[in-house]
């Protein structure tokens, strides 16, 4: 077997309905401190091709998956899927405060997944 050496990428979601990424938006607006470590481990899941375990990553739902950056008192997620031609996009992103994922998050990530979905020519 032949394996291409071509590495993969990450692409931020962008909001058809105003052209702002959730995900470039929150590191943005973050600490630079907390903003190296979100990118930090935005760069390990590149690496490991969008698969990473519990406890960096986890299921959500259908094919997005949550990355879990915890650390001290800060604990971040971003939702993102594994897309085709080896793209990871990232589709939300917030500060976690409560022990359950709330689900208005869950629900944001499922329609910006669905509108790359509908519009794949612009992430392909």
């Amino acid at each position: 077997m032949i394996y291409s050496e071509s590495a993969y990428r990450v692409t931020y979601y962008l909001d058809p309905a105003t052209g702002n990424s959730p995900v470039h938006d929150l590191l943005l607006k973050l600490p630079i401190k907390d903003r190296s470590k979100v990118m930090k481990y935005i760069e390990v899941l590149r690496q490991y091709q969008g698969v990473l375990d519990q406890p960096l990553s986890r299921h959500i739902n259908g094919k997005i998956r949550e990355l879990r950056v915890d650390f001290g008192c800060h604990r971040y997620r971003i939702f993102y899927f594994t897309f085709i031609n080896q793209n990871i996009i990232l589709l939300q992103a917030f500060q976690k405060s409560s022990s359950a994922t709330p689900h208005r998050e869950i629900v944001k990530a499922q329609q910006a997944y669905n509108n790359v979905i509908n519009n794949r020519e612009l992430y392909e």
